[in-house]
């Protein structure tokens, strides 16, 4: 019975603490890239404008059809809010946005001459 009581009292503390972890940043870094371009999109990467590096391609192995969109979740365990992002075509065209605030903006629109927050 203590045994019992011990894990029921453990799991107890484990749920506050990511509760309150959860509670502490609950801003949705979900951002949705709608492609209205005439080419896939190859790779989108997303880095906070803090790094000076690339982060790994957000689509991995998939590519986003001219048309289709796909919802890219930027949160990267911190509280940055702030990413650049880069949007590299079937052409190899690449397309760079800078300081977008991700905590606010949900929408990356990619056209043919470009990618814009909204």
């Amino acid at each position: 019975m203590k045994k019992v009581f011990a894990l029921a009292a453990c799991a107890a503390a484990l749920i506050s603490i990511s509760a309150s972890a959860a509670a502490a940043d609950e801003n949705d870094r979900r951002v949705q890239v709608q492609n209205r371009s005439d080419q896939a999109i190859h790779y989108l990467y997303a880095s906070p404008v803090t790094s000076n590096n690339w982060e790994e391609d957000l689509l991995g192995q998939g590519t986003v059809a001219a048309g289709a969109s796909v919802t890219a979740n930027i949160d990267n365990g911190t509280t940055e809010c702030n990413y650049d992002f880069k949007v590299v075509m079937a052409n190899g065209r690449e397309h760079i946005t800078r300081r977008v605030n991700v905590c606010v903006v949900s929408r990356l629109v990619v056209t043919n001459s470009g990618a814009a927050a909204q």
